[in-house]
């Protein structure tokens, strides 16, 4: 029987389940035998006006400007920072991740798991270049940009899509654009709250583009791990697990108060309002 999923794969690029790294590959989800993973067609467009938020993220930023800066380091495993002596690795590009190598591991460690990671110093200046060149870009799309980070930010499109068409056509536009004017790969994830397009943008890892339709927000979220909400790390994780909570769909059939008594009650609540899509923050252009 057709599965009518909220998500049709386009294609298969691999990976592994996604954790609390929010740079790492995309999620994979399995529902009624049907994988859904990283890349994705939609039957039919986004209504207007629904899901106008889009969170833009760049994958393994400081990783794709050293392979971007030096082109005998693209497809290898490439690690900023530290060395096999030791010192912290800051990112890691793909390659490298697929070894278990990650940001904030010591580079002995790093250099035991991928003998043949490449370690680089870093090109600071260049990487605040890029990132500001890509917001540029974002900024051509709506003044609606807010950056909350050197690689990522919100948009608000809502009043651009009569000039660039519906969301996903937006969040298109804008792939195309920063990969052929700044040479980097990006990933969107597009929603009518900040929490869930940021969630879409980590499913869209690596380099890729996730629209959660309007009116199908618990059917994408359910299945989901519970560690992609915002706010919830490795203990919070952990700490939930032990309930038997661990996609969001059982954070979400949890009693507010039963998670607000493992976590304290600010941030247990605040976990339930947003494993419930209760996010009414708007985009702030400011700070």
């Amino acid at each position: 029987a057709p599965v009518p999923p909220i998500l049709t794969p386009r294609a298969h690029m691999g990976g592994g389940d996604l954790g609390p790294d929010a740079d790492e590959p995309g999620v994979r989800v399995t529902r009624r035998g049907l994988s859904l993973e990283h890349l994705f067609d939609y039957p039919g467009s986004v209504p207007t006006g629904g899901a106008t938020i889009l969170h833009a993220d760049l994958d393994a930023f400081y990783a794709s400007v050293e392979q971007l800066l030096d082109p005998a380091l693209r497809g290898r495993p490439v690690a900023v920072g530290g060395g096999p002596g030791g010192g912290v690795v800051l990112a890691a590009s793909y390659e490298a991740k697929r070894f278990g190598v990650r940001g904030g591991m010591g580079g002995y460690q790093a250099a035991r798991l991928c003998p043949h990671l490449t370690f680089v110093r870093g090109h600071f200046t260049e990487y605040q270049r890029l990132g500001d060149a890509v917001m540029a870009v974002l900024r051509d799309v709506t003044p609606l940009v807010e950056r909350i980070s050197i690689d990522e930010a919100f948009l608000d499109v809502s009043g651009a899509v009569h000039l660039f068409g519906p969301p996903e056509a937006i969040a298109a536009h804008i792939r195309a654009r920063v990969r052929e004017e700044v040479g980097l790969p990006i990933s969107v994830g597009a929603a009518r709250t900040k929490h869930l397009a940021k969630i879409a943008s980590q499913v869209a890892k690596p380099d890729g583009l996730v629209v959660v339709p309007p009116g199908r927000e618990r059917e994408f979220l359910d299945p989901l791990p519970v560690g992609l909400v915002w706010g919830v790390g490795p203990v919070t994780e952990e700490r939930l697990a032990g309930l038997g909570i661990r996609t969001i769909g059982d954070l979400a059939r949890t009693p507010s108060r039963t998670v607000e008594r493992l976590v304290g009650h600010a941030v247990g609540h605040k976990l339930w309002s947003m494993a419930h899509d209760d996010d009414p923050r708007r985009i702030v252009t400011a700070r």
